[in-house]
């Protein structure tokens, strides 16, 4: 049994947090977070962390405190000890971002600001719980066909000692008929796996080829004579395969869905805002309905940004929009001590637990650009190759491990782009491709006809925003494009002037701002 007091918090904190023991009146809680605090080694990533704090609780007023440090101070004592210092690229600054399991794009990038924030921007609650709860959910498709689909419900369960207790397993719409299943709980965290069967199943499709059909599946632990646990996943059923098959171009890289060879029309996703907890439901349902709008059926979550908010997956359920899921690696190299391997493979495990039954999800990537940089950006040449073993073993053994030991079901792609190191990153033969030849080379837009990849995953042009979005950042004597507002405001090297030779391509000299920003 347990209960929970949930607060959303921001920025620097000190929070107060009321709970009831039992049988005692309304109290507060003390816990002190400092750098030596024992998490549980399950509990610990990027997301979620946990703490017991029994030992700490007394009758009467108990305060929660949460102190921060500088992700930026407490970084360049560690570079100081170094003989090379990690390349990041973006990083607008001192290059600390490769040390933290923190979004990228916060120390820079591009296309946006270094605002390199610090903050708890996730629920925090206090749980409590007595004899054994629910730790997660994990449904699993066995088998799929018109008639029947043969599911397993992975339970997992944590609890205070051995005892009796029956798991129930159904769907609410009753197409999956309530499964019990009597177990014999044992001391710790444990999982439990309950067969059942979808009858006359409905398949989940990508947008524009049918329907989004969902099933909540509910399970239900009542153990010691106390009110049950619960917990519900929300799934589609649907086969996700990667053809990687040799033909006369070299080697395919298709999504298939259903059996079905769906061609992929989409984007790729960084975070809607540099401050992430400005983004609520509401804007997650606007600029995803757009996409499906516009006919797309795949986003891709890049690598320089965040796992996204759980609203974000379960609109892509709901909409048919696929995700190539990037885990939080972009442009640097990152290394693999002992400590920060440990560090990644816990995030890992975490996100591909808290993602893995969303239908919507296609397949998981290693990082962005990485491999491309490694290989063609100078960095192999002037680098310790030391750091490429570090690659291997966080791309190559510990990411890929981790989904083949929790979720099996989907491709995982080491990079993108990349063909696997089978050839080099960003080949037209196999793999993935980004094109950046226009944009960044100035390139023709005709060039775009020349490419033929076997999966473009990243290209694009940068664009201004119309004026009225301008006008809430810049005063009319900025309206142009060197007024130092304007240059503050763009952060690749030569983007206004790139945006203003591509104009001149198309059209004439606009006669004023304003009509150069729609030109």
């Amino acid at each position: 049994m347990k209960h929970k007091a949930k607060y959303r918090l921001l920025g620097f904190i000190i929070v107060v947090i009321s709970i009831s023991a039992r049988g005692e009146r309304p109290g507060k809680m003390i816990v002190k977070l400092h750098a030596n605090w024992k998490f549980k080694e399950s509990g610990q990533d990027s997301l979620h962390w946990r703490a017991d704090c029994k030992s700490l609780l007394k009758n009467g007023e108990n305060t929660l405190r949460v102190h921060f440090r500088s992700p930026i101070n407490e970084i360049l004592p560690r570079m100081q000890t170094l003989d090379h210092e990690l390349p990041a690229v973006n990083d607008h600054g001192e290059k600390t971002s490769p040390y933290t399991r923190k979004a990228p794009y916060h120390f820079g990038w591009d296309w946006g600001p270094r605002f390199v924030t610090c903050g708890i921007w996730q629920p925090v609650y206090l749980e409590a719980w007595d004899g054994a709860k629910i730790t997660d959910l994990h449904v699993v498709q066995n088998q799929l066909d018109e008639k029947a689909a043969k599911i397993t419900a992975t339970v997992e369960v944590e609890s205070t000692r051995e005892m009796e207790a029956t798991i129930e397993v159904a769907s609410q719409d009753r197409s999956c008929k309530t499964v019990r299943q009597t177990v014999k709980l044992i001391s710790g965290v444990h999982t439990y796996a309950v067969e059942a069967t979808i009858e006359n199943p409905k398949l989940w499709w990508p947008n524009g080829l049918g329907e989004q059909h969902l099933y909540t599946i509910e399970a239900k632990l009542s153990a010691d004579n106390r009110s049950p646990d619960r917990a519900e996943k929300r799934i589609g059923l649907r086969t996700i395969e990667l053809w990687q098959h040799p033909d006369e171009f070299g080697k395919s890289f298709e999504f298939v869905v259903n059996g079905l060879p769906v061609f992929a029309k989409g984007g790729n996703w960084i975070p809607a805002d540099n401050f992430t907890t400005r983004i609520d439901r509401k804007k997650y349902e606007h600029l995803i309905g757009s996409a499906k709008d516009a006919n797309m059926n795949m986003l891709r979550v890049w690598g320089g940004g965040i796992y996204e908010n759980d609203d974000f997956y379960e609109l892509c359920d709901e909409l048919g929009i696929m995700v190539w899921q990037d885990f939080m690696f972009a442009c640097s190299m990152y290394p693999a001590t002992p400590a920060d391997s440990l560090r990644v493979e816990r995030e890992a495990v975490y996100q591909v637990k808290r993602l893995r039954d969303h239908p919507s999800i296609v397949m998981w990537c290693g990082n962005n650009e990485v491999e491309a940089a490694w290989m063609g950006w100078g960095w192999k040449e002037r680098l310790p190759a030391s750091l490429w073993d570090d690659y291997l073993k966080i791309f190559h053994d510990i990411l890929p491990r981790v989904c083949a030991a929790y979720d099996p079901s989907r491709t995982y792609w080491p990079s993108s782009p990349s063909s696997n190191l089978e050839d080099s990153p960003n080949s037209p033969t196999s793999g993935d491709m980004h094109y950046w030849g226009v944009w960044h080379a100035a390139a023709p837009f005709e060039e775009y006809l020349k490419q033929t990849p076997r999966f473009m995953s990243e290209y694009g042009f940068q664009s201004f925003p119309q004026l009225s979005s301008v006008n809430k950042f810049a005063l009319p004597e900025d309206h142009a494009l060197e007024s130092a507002v304007m240059l503050t405001h763009q952060k690749h090297g030569r983007g206004n002037q790139l945006i203003h030779t591509y104009a001149l391509r198309e059209c004439d000299e606009p006669k004023d701002f304003a009509s150069f920003l729609i030109c």
